[in-house]
């Protein structure tokens, strides 16, 4: 317990301070407010002089009452130093650095990818740096959306505030920002996407199975289903491959039963047997699994 604790407050530190670097190096220099508590607080600095930190630490302070209410103390005070770390560095490197680069586009594109890469590296600390990351994560814990997604959104208002107050086309250079930040911290919280899932709807489920285990040397489930319209029980066939696989396994499927139904999606997160192997135990052989789910099975 307190090695995961040491470890989370490590990411959040970490998290935080590369955030603080995309803010200070790349996007309030060259007033790109990406959104957020942090966009407003760049718009701020530039019409009156506010410390940018210091004005995001005042801002988040009200919306912690809803952090904590909502998702718990622990993750209020994990939230609560990622906020404070986060100001202190932006207004430390604010002080003693430049902009990298006086071009929009770099500027954007730099500065929206190390500030996603920090908050992705605070989120999976189980923390937050408060403002609308934190109201992000809430939307997360209700709604069937992305934390990616949920920022986006709220953030589209801090974006149009921005441009009113600047100009529209620094707005539109901050939506890229915002759109390469949303982008990388869905990458670092569920991952590349490395993998395919394959659902198969097929009369040949049989010689399909026996491709996937002998020629792509996966395993395959079969799953119990109904059809809505007939009424007829079917079987799925589940699979997982890789993405260099889906070709093969589309092959596969066309020799079998050209008039099969096919869905592949995405797995962001594979773990077992042929893909993350346990360790001290030798990679997987050929594995010739197909798990048939009828009634009265063991």
């Amino acid at each position: 317990m307190k090695r995961r604790l040491i470890i989370d407050y490590l990411g959040i530190t970490i998290g935080s301070f590369i955030t603080a670097v995309g803010l200070a190096i790349f996007l309030v220099p060259n007033r790109i407010a990406a959104g957020g508590v942090s966009g407003i607080a760049t718009v701020l600095h530039f019409l009156f002089g506010f410390p940018v930190g210091l004005t995001m630490l005042l801002i988040n302070i009200p919306l912690f009452m809803l952090g904590i209410s909502e998702l718990g103390i622990p993750f209020g005070v994990r939230s609560l130093y990622g906020t404070v770390v986060v100001s202190f560095f932006t207004d430390v490197l604010l002080a003693l650095t430049g902009p990298l680069t006086t071009n929009a586009l770099l500027a954007s594109v730099y500065g929206g990818g190390l500030s996603g890469l920090g908050l992705g590296l605070v989120f999976r600390s189980r923390a937050s740096t408060g403002g609308t990351d934190l109201a992000a994560r809430v939307i997360h814990r209700y709604m069937n959306i992305s934390i990616g997604q949920a920022l986006l959104l709220i953030d589209s208002v801090v974006i149009t505030a921005a441009g009113i107050a600047f100009n529209a086309e620094l707005a539109l250079w901050a939506l890229i920002a915002l759109i390469v930040t949303t982008q990388m911290i869905d990458l670092v919280q569920e991952g590349e996407g490395y993998a395919k899932v394959a659902f198969i709807i097929s009369n040949n489920n049989d010689r399909i199975a026996q491709g996937i285990f002998h020629r792509l040397d996966r395993g395959a489930t079969a799953l119990k289903a109904q059809g809505m319209y007939t009424g007829k029980d079917r079987e799925v066939v589940f699979s997982v491959i890789t993405r260099s696989e889906q070709t093969q396994l589309k092959d596969i499927v066309h020799e079998a039963d050209p008039g099969a139904f096919v869905v592949f999606a995405d797995a962001h997160e594979v773990l077992g047997e042929g893909f993350q192997p346990r360790a001290g135990k030798p990679p997987p052989g050929r594995r010739q699994m197909l798990f048939r789910l009828r009634r009265g099975a063991r």
